[in-house]
């Protein structure tokens, strides 16, 4: 059928899919300019128009992609990034009353999302992020054990104190995740190095009922946490995420590798046309150097 051919020569076209990303960012933009008041009272009609003509450009795309799958257009679900731009689309057609008109505020800033479907490496970082959350898991659960303990430790410690920061077990933890991000953390070991009545304690002084100074067991227990929550956690979060990105990259590679092959085309041209596109961004990047110096005026 001719509308079937026209429907898989358009998603495949490289003018369809930039400008799929386009009305992406156009969307982003809308909704950020919603944020506005002042814009709104002037353009706000003139923005929900622009805003009805991108969710219909959605929508013709994801019916030519159905359209592109006939005789099975029900393949078009086979993918979960289909799936994620069907529920993003069809969710802003979604009746909703005045009183949730946020949810639907919501629901069309969801549509910048679709910014990592249109992108084959946001993709990856995705699949990467994805692949890695088991790990992260355990990780997590590790790093929840090691709050836990200094937690308590320190509302054992520095309760009395420091009743601000360790008065209780959920202030002794909100305190522990400020010191793992390393937000002034040292004003939190200072106060309990001198005591609340000689340092940090200013703004709470009517607090500070059972001053303490810990000189020696303050600086280990500080430094000690930052050492294991952030220097080594942290790094242990990386290498897993790493990881993970290793596992998508040579996943998308396996799958590149299979749909040239069944191109009929040999499996090298992948890296042939990878070392292509190392060698033209070298290129490219010399001549815009070689560019500069030529256009550059003359030392005088």
């Amino acid at each position: 059928m001719a509308i079937v051919e026209i429907c898989r020569k358009m998603e495949k076209a490289p003018w369809f899919h930039g400008g799929i990303i386009g009305v992406i960012l156009f969307a982003g933009i809308l909704v950020g300019l919603e944020t506005y008041p002042e814009i709104m009272v002037v353009y706000g009609s003139w923005l929900h128009l622009l805003d009805k003509l991108v969710l219909a450009i959605f929508t013709v795309e994801i019916l030519i992609k159905f359209v592109a799958r006939y005789p099975r257009p029900l393949q078009f679900f086979s993918d979960p990034w289909n799936v994620f731009d069907f529920i993003i689309v069809g969710a802003c057609f979604l009746p909703f009353a005045v009183k949730y008109a946020m949810v639907l505020r919501i629901l069309r800033l969801l549509r910048v999302l679709r910014l990592i479907r249109a992108i084959p490496r946001l993709q990856i970082v995705v699949e990467a992020l994805l692949r890695s959350l088991p790990s992260m898991g355990y990780v997590s659960i590790l790093l929840l054990v090691l709050f836990y303990v200094y937690a308590v430790m320190g509302v054992f410690l520095f309760g009395q104190n420091d009743p601000v920061h360790f008065a209780t077990l959920q202030a002794a933890f909100l305190s522990l995740f400020r010191i793992v991000t390393l937000e002034d953390w040292t004003d939190i070991m200072y106060t309990q190095i001198y005591g609340c009545d000689v340092y940090g304690f200013e703004p709470y002084s009517q607090l500070c009922t059972d001053p303490a100074a810990f000189p020696i067991v303050s600086p280990i227990y500080f430094v000690s946490f930052v050492l294991l929550g952030t220097m080594i956690f942290l790094n242990l979060f990386i290498g897993v995420i790493v990881n993970g990105m290793d596992e998508a990259r040579q996943k998308h590679e396996a799958e590149l590798k299979l749909q040239m092959a069944k191109l009929g085309k040999p499996v090298d041209i992948v890296d042939e046309v990878e070392r292509l596109e190392e060698l033209f961004e070298l290129a490219e990047s010399h001549f815009i150097r070689l560019k500069k110096v030529v256009e550059s005026p003359p030392p005088k």
